[in-house]
């Protein structure tokens, strides 16, 4: 989703209150809004494919996956967002106690675009590495068949794995799941 930033800074508080009655989604960084863009058909495929296939696999499981509705927040970097998957593994904890915002997730994946992917693939994934309980961040594209994947390691650094054939398997190491990438893809056709 592209940001398109807002003319002033604003309070966190102001950020929520102005949230909760908003049309469309938006990011805050450190005072800034952000609008972010909507999705074309590709993606929506893609997030819809990932969220049958987790969310089936961690049905009767401690483990959860939700969707983009619930917002995220970096108290280390002051980033409100929207990731679109969010798996959680530990009781979720709501930011000051909102129903519609947390801060464990265990496994974020966002879907690329053009206008996202270098965003998602930089800076946010930096600003991501502020969540203590972040274990695993997964990357889709959405304009090709290809999955990356940066699983922390135990001394804290990012291993990254990418998959780019739609007969491969990649896994979801810290809920236990392979996928395999063409059911990422199902129904998915590519723009020229």
């Amino acid at each position: 989703m592209s940001a398109i930033p807002a003319s002033k800074y604003i309070s966190i508080e102001d950020y929520l209150a102005a949230e909760e009655t908003a049309l469309e989604k938006h990011e805050y960084y450190k005072g800034e809004v952000f609008a972010m863009a909507g999705a074309g058909i590709a993606h929506n495929r893609i997030v819809r494919n990932a969220t049958v296939t987790i969310g089936s696999y961690l049905e009767d499981k401690t483990c959860e996956v939700l969707p983009s509705d619930l917002r995220v927040y970096i108290e280390a970097n002051s980033l409100f967002t929207y990731p679109d998957l969010t798996i959680f593994c530990e009781s979720i904890k709501m930011f000051k106690n909102r129903a519609d915002t947390a801060n464990n997730p265990t496994v974020i994946i966002e879907v690329l675009s053009k206008s996202t992917q270098d965003y998602d693939r930089g800076s946010k994934f930096k600003l991501y590495r502020g969540l203590s309980s972040l274990k695993e961040y997964i990357l889709i594209a959405s304009t090709e068949v290809l999955v990356e994947k940066y699983t922390k390691q135990a001394d804290n650094k990012w291993q990254f794995t990418a998959y780019n054939i739609v007969e491969e398997s990649f896994a979801i190491e810290a809920i236990g799941l392979s996928i395999e990438v063409n059911s990422l893809y199902r129904g998915v056709t590519f723009e020229e």
